[in-house]
């Protein structure tokens, strides 16, 4: 058994990938929660498990991701509070993304709007949206923390990290009304 100087048991990382309609996909999961989900040649890449050891293995959590994401595919809506998801980035980036699962399905909302929440939170008058662009972009659990439902300004489909082509398949699969008033 692997175990850190100090006794404790070292975290173990696991990573499966599978087809999808959008093209490749590769989940991750640290013990029974997923901590990732990338399109193939998207950006950031599996970036969370940089430095870690990691074997590929079809974990539980990794089966129940799968599962979901057939599902998904298959029109259906199923609720992303089914898995056991752990995000693994900064407080500011945990905060954007736990607003992205707010978001429902069929639904966009615009950087300016989760800007303005995380303001409203924090009692400030503003918030980047650019810094907000920026947590979204790096989001390491795409689909499933659906950061392809934000939009720019005035519905624009703008910085998906897989792609805005990606992104309108992924939308327009959800029924979304990508016109903002």
């Amino acid at each position: 058994m692997n175990k850190y100087h100090s006794g404790k048991e070292m975290p173990v990382y696991s990573y499966h990938t599978c087809n999808s309609p959008v093209g490749k996909l590769t989940i991750a999961s640290c013990g029974d929660a997923i901590i990732g989900l990338w399109i193939e040649n998207q950006r950031y890449f599996m970036d969370v498990l940089q430095g870690k050891t990691c074997r590929e293995e079809k974990t539980e959590a990794i089966r129940c991701a799968m599962d979901w994401l057939d599902r998904y595919f298959a029109g259906e809506n199923p609720p992303a509070d089914d898995l056991p998801i752990t995000f693994i980035g900064s407080d500011f980036r945990r905060e954007v993304w736990q607003i992205l699962r707010e978001i429902p399905y069929g639904r966009v909302i615009t950087y300016g709007d989760i800007a303005g929440r995380i303001a409203a939170r924090r009692g400030v008058g503003m918030m980047s949206a650019r810094a907000v662009g920026g947590a979204v972009g790096h989001n390491p659990i795409s689909i499933i923390v659906p950061c392809h439902r934000v939009v720019g300004a005035g519905g624009k489909l703008t910085g998906y990290s897989g792609g805005v082509g990606i992104k309108a398949k992924l939308l327009a699969l959800e029924g979304a009304d990508v016109s903002i008033s």
